[in-house]
């Protein structure tokens, strides 16, 4: 009989948290910060900056009804791009002792931009509305967005560890080597979530907006 091959995703990805859960409790707690720093950035900013912030809004929620076709490739070009550049700053500096900073330093900057967009989304439109909007913007792509970026975070923070640990040159270069392979793995994940946010949030965005 032959053997089934298949990998098991589910009990896969359970065993890689479990065995680096420190780091992802961590690099987790790190992005919650940034979050709630971008909640907090926008609630104490002042009314003049948050009148310009409500008329920008209002003007690309106003521009989105009125486009009748968007331009997806470019959008998708894009997106697409910004996630290879983010990707790769995190392979590059996770590879780096001296880098490690930098790679908490961007989840702490993805956490305050999320929060941030989330706090102006009801802040402009209210509770309710404003939650469907954070919903439809940015929920979807962030199902597989957070968990690639915070997985490559911890496989740098993880290979930090590891050249700490042992300063053997060939050892390094395994850990290097599997930080590699992982992060080109991410990064096909980052690439999905901006299919997912051109293609099905960016129409649901423009199918729903005339409501808001």
């Amino acid at each position: 009989m032959k053997k089934d091959k298949r990998i098991d995703w589910k009990n896969t990805i359970k065993e890689h948290i479990m065995i680096n859960k420190k780091e992802y409790m961590i690099i987790s707690l790190l992005f919650i910060i940034g979050i709630l720093l971008g909640v907090l950035f926008m609630n104490h900013i002042q009314e003049e900056q948050k009148t310009e912030i409500t008329t920008y809004f209002n003007e690309f929620m106003e521009k989105i009804k009125t486009v009748e076709n968007l331009d997806y490739i470019e959008l998708l070009k894009s997106s697409v791009g910004q996630n290879i550049i983010l990707a790769i700053i995190l392979w590059f500096f996770g590879t780096t002792v001296i880098g490690i900073p930098v790679v908490f330093g961007m989840v702490l900057y993805r956490g305050f931009c999320l929060g941030y967009t989330i706090s102006i989304c009801v802040t402009v439109m209210g509770l309710p509305q404003g939650i469907l909007m954070v919903l439809i913007l940015l929920l979807l792509q962030n199902i597989l967005f957070i968990p690639a970026m915070l997985a490559l975070a911890v496989s740098g923070f993880k290979l930090y560890k590891s050249i700490l640990k042992d300063r053997n040159k060939e050892n390094i270069k395994i850990e290097v080597a599997r930080h590699t392979v992982f992060s080109f793995l991410m990064l096909l994940i980052l690439m999905l979530s901006s299919v997912v946010e051109v293609f099905l949030s960016t129409n649901m965005l423009k199918n729903l907006i005339k409501y808001f």
